[in-house]
Protein backbone atom coordinates (compact mmCIF):
# COMPACT_ATOMS: atom_id res chain seq x y z
CA UNK A 1 0.00 0.00 0.00
CA UNK A 2 1.46 3.76 -0.81
CA UNK A 3 2.22 6.00 2.04
CA UNK A 4 -0.69 8.70 2.47
CA UNK A 5 0.03 12.10 0.53
CA UNK A 6 1.09 14.24 2.89
CA UNK A 7 0.01 17.13 1.52
CA UNK A 8 -3.50 15.24 0.78
CA UNK A 9 -3.23 14.85 4.61
CA UNK A 10 -2.59 18.48 5.48
CA UNK A 11 -5.62 20.00 3.37
CA UNK A 12 -8.14 17.64 4.66
CA UNK A 13 -7.23 18.04 8.28
CA UNK A 14 -7.40 21.94 7.67
CA UNK A 15 -10.42 21.63 5.29
CA UNK A 16 -11.98 19.91 8.51
CA UNK A 17 -11.51 22.65 10.67
CA UNK A 18 -14.02 25.56 8.64
CA UNK A 19 -17.08 25.74 8.63
CA UNK A 20 -19.81 27.05 6.10
CA UNK A 21 -19.24 30.64 6.55
CA UNK A 22 -15.58 30.44 6.63
CA UNK A 23 -15.84 27.87 3.06
CA UNK A 24 -17.96 30.81 1.47
CA UNK A 25 -15.56 33.43 2.33
CA UNK A 26 -12.92 31.16 0.82
CA UNK A 27 -14.85 30.90 -2.15
CA UNK A 28 -15.53 34.38 -2.41
CA UNK A 29 -11.74 35.16 -2.62
CA UNK A 30 -10.80 32.42 -5.29
CA UNK A 31 -13.52 34.19 -7.59
CA UNK A 32 -10.82 35.28 -9.79
CA UNK A 33 -9.55 31.72 -9.98
CA UNK A 34 -12.05 29.27 -10.34
CA UNK A 35 -15.05 29.68 -12.90
CA UNK A 36 -18.25 30.33 -11.74
CA UNK A 37 -19.68 27.06 -12.78
CA UNK A 38 -17.47 25.41 -11.00
CA UNK A 39 -17.24 27.32 -7.92
CA UNK A 40 -20.67 26.47 -7.30
CA UNK A 41 -20.78 23.23 -7.26
CA UNK A 42 -18.20 23.31 -4.08
CA UNK A 43 -19.77 22.12 -1.29
CA UNK A 44 -16.63 21.95 1.38
CA UNK A 45 -13.14 23.45 2.19
CA UNK A 46 -11.57 20.14 0.76
CA UNK A 47 -13.75 20.32 -3.00
CA UNK A 48 -12.50 23.88 -2.84
CA UNK A 49 -8.82 22.86 -1.80
CA UNK A 50 -9.18 20.07 -4.68
CA UNK A 51 -10.07 22.62 -7.32
CA UNK A 52 -7.04 25.01 -6.08
CA UNK A 53 -4.81 22.30 -6.81
CA UNK A 54 -5.97 21.69 -9.95
CA UNK A 55 -5.24 24.82 -10.95
CA UNK A 56 -1.66 24.47 -9.36
CA UNK A 57 -2.54 27.17 -7.12
CA UNK A 58 -1.93 25.11 -4.32
CA UNK A 59 1.00 22.25 -4.47
CA UNK A 60 3.30 21.11 -2.19
CA UNK A 61 6.28 23.45 -4.17
CA UNK A 62 4.49 26.16 -3.35
CA UNK A 63 1.65 26.74 -0.44
CA UNK A 64 1.95 30.56 -0.50
CA UNK A 65 -1.47 31.25 -1.53
CA UNK A 66 -3.32 28.70 0.89
CA UNK A 67 -1.41 30.81 3.33
CA UNK A 68 -2.78 33.95 2.01
CA UNK A 69 -6.32 32.94 1.75
CA UNK A 70 -6.50 31.42 5.34
CA UNK A 71 -5.02 34.80 6.95
CA UNK A 72 -7.55 36.85 5.02
CA UNK A 73 -10.04 35.12 6.23
CA UNK A 74 -8.42 35.35 9.87
CA UNK A 75 -7.53 31.71 10.52
CA UNK A 76 -3.90 32.20 11.37
CA UNK A 77 -3.55 29.70 13.81
CA UNK A 78 -4.48 27.37 9.94
CA UNK A 79 -2.15 29.57 8.26
CA UNK A 80 0.57 28.29 10.88
CA UNK A 81 -0.10 24.93 10.43
CA UNK A 82 0.68 25.14 6.61
CA UNK A 83 4.16 26.94 7.31
CA UNK A 84 4.95 24.14 10.01
CA UNK A 85 4.17 21.82 6.93
CA UNK A 86 6.29 23.81 4.77
CA UNK A 87 8.91 23.77 6.87
CA UNK A 88 12.26 25.32 6.50
CA UNK A 89 13.30 23.81 3.15
CA UNK A 90 10.42 25.32 1.38
CA UNK A 91 11.34 28.84 3.13
CA UNK A 92 14.27 28.73 0.98
CA UNK A 93 12.74 27.57 -2.35
CA UNK A 94 9.79 30.40 -1.69
CA UNK A 95 12.76 32.65 -1.51
CA UNK A 96 14.09 31.64 -4.60
CA UNK A 97 10.95 32.03 -6.28
CA UNK A 98 10.59 35.17 -5.23
CA UNK A 99 13.58 36.41 -6.33
CA UNK A 100 13.13 34.98 -9.92
CA UNK A 101 9.75 36.73 -10.41
CA UNK A 102 11.71 40.09 -9.30
CA UNK A 103 14.32 39.10 -11.69
CA UNK A 104 11.36 38.51 -14.57
CA UNK A 105 10.61 42.05 -13.30
CA UNK A 106 13.37 43.61 -14.27
CA UNK A 107 14.25 41.53 -17.68
CA UNK A 108 10.51 42.57 -18.55
CA UNK A 109 11.11 45.98 -18.03
CA UNK A 110 14.70 46.34 -19.61
CA UNK A 111 14.70 43.97 -22.30
CA UNK A 112 13.19 45.37 -25.57
CA UNK A 113 12.60 43.49 -29.19
CA UNK A 114 15.29 41.22 -29.03
CA UNK A 115 13.44 39.01 -25.93
CA UNK A 116 13.11 36.46 -28.38
CA UNK A 117 16.79 35.80 -28.76
CA UNK A 118 17.00 35.55 -25.39
CA UNK A 119 14.22 33.16 -24.58
CA UNK A 120 15.96 30.60 -27.28
CA UNK A 121 19.11 31.09 -25.55
CA UNK A 122 17.02 29.48 -22.49
CA UNK A 123 15.98 26.86 -24.42
CA UNK A 124 12.20 27.32 -25.41
CA UNK A 125 11.42 26.39 -28.82
CA UNK A 126 9.85 28.32 -30.77
CA UNK A 127 6.53 26.69 -31.06
CA UNK A 128 6.18 27.54 -27.36
CA UNK A 129 6.61 31.55 -28.30
CA UNK A 130 4.27 31.19 -31.03
CA UNK A 131 1.85 29.93 -28.73
CA UNK A 132 2.20 32.57 -26.12
CA UNK A 133 2.28 35.52 -28.52
CA UNK A 134 -0.73 34.53 -30.12
CA UNK A 135 -2.34 34.25 -26.63
CA UNK A 136 -1.00 37.65 -25.74
CA UNK A 137 -1.22 40.08 -28.84
CA UNK A 138 -0.42 43.71 -28.90
CA UNK A 139 1.54 42.79 -25.01
CA UNK A 140 5.00 42.34 -25.18
CA UNK A 141 5.94 42.64 -21.82
CA UNK A 142 3.52 39.89 -21.34
CA UNK A 143 4.32 37.69 -23.76
CA UNK A 144 7.67 37.55 -22.35
CA UNK A 145 6.86 37.21 -19.07
CA UNK A 146 4.81 34.14 -19.85
CA UNK A 147 8.00 32.81 -22.01
CA UNK A 148 10.05 33.08 -18.46
CA UNK A 149 7.56 31.11 -16.59
CA UNK A 150 7.39 28.43 -19.10
CA UNK A 151 11.18 28.28 -18.92
CA UNK A 152 10.63 28.21 -15.17
CA UNK A 153 8.40 25.01 -15.61
CA UNK A 154 10.92 23.65 -18.00
CA UNK A 155 13.91 23.76 -16.17
CA UNK A 156 12.45 23.27 -12.37
CA UNK A 157 15.13 23.51 -9.82
CA UNK A 158 17.35 24.78 -12.75
CA UNK A 159 15.47 28.36 -13.26
CA UNK A 160 17.82 30.16 -11.42
CA UNK A 161 18.42 34.17 -11.72
CA UNK A 162 22.35 33.23 -12.42
CA UNK A 163 21.23 31.52 -14.98
CA UNK A 164 19.08 34.17 -16.10
CA UNK A 165 21.92 36.55 -16.26
CA UNK A 166 24.34 33.58 -17.82
CA UNK A 167 21.45 34.18 -20.54
CA UNK A 168 21.41 37.45 -20.77
CA UNK A 169 24.86 38.24 -20.76
CA UNK A 170 25.22 35.31 -24.23
CA UNK A 171 22.30 37.35 -25.63
CA UNK A 172 24.84 40.62 -25.46
CA UNK A 173 22.52 42.31 -23.30
CA UNK A 174 25.40 43.00 -20.24
CA UNK A 175 23.59 46.08 -18.77
CA UNK A 176 20.45 44.20 -18.45
CA UNK A 177 22.45 41.38 -16.67
CA UNK A 178 23.92 43.56 -14.71
CA UNK A 179 21.32 45.63 -13.51
CA UNK A 180 19.59 42.09 -12.58
CA UNK A 181 23.20 40.88 -11.10
CA UNK A 182 23.01 44.04 -8.78
CA UNK A 183 19.31 43.89 -7.84
CA UNK A 184 19.51 40.29 -6.66
CA UNK A 185 23.30 40.97 -4.70
CA UNK A 186 20.75 44.41 -3.06
CA UNK A 187 18.08 41.88 -2.12
CA UNK A 188 20.85 39.44 -0.50
CA UNK A 189 22.11 42.48 1.48
CA UNK A 190 18.48 43.18 3.17
CA UNK A 191 16.98 39.67 3.91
Amino acid sequence: MEKVDKLNAMLLQISGKLDNKELEDLKFLCQNKIVKKKMELISSPIHLFRQLKELLEISEEDLSFLVELLDTINRHDLAQEVEKFRGPQSRVQMRERDQLDQAFDIICENVGKDWKKLIRILGIADATMDQVIYENPNNMQEQLRQCLNKWREKKKEGATVSALVQGLENCRMRLVSERLADSINLSHGTS
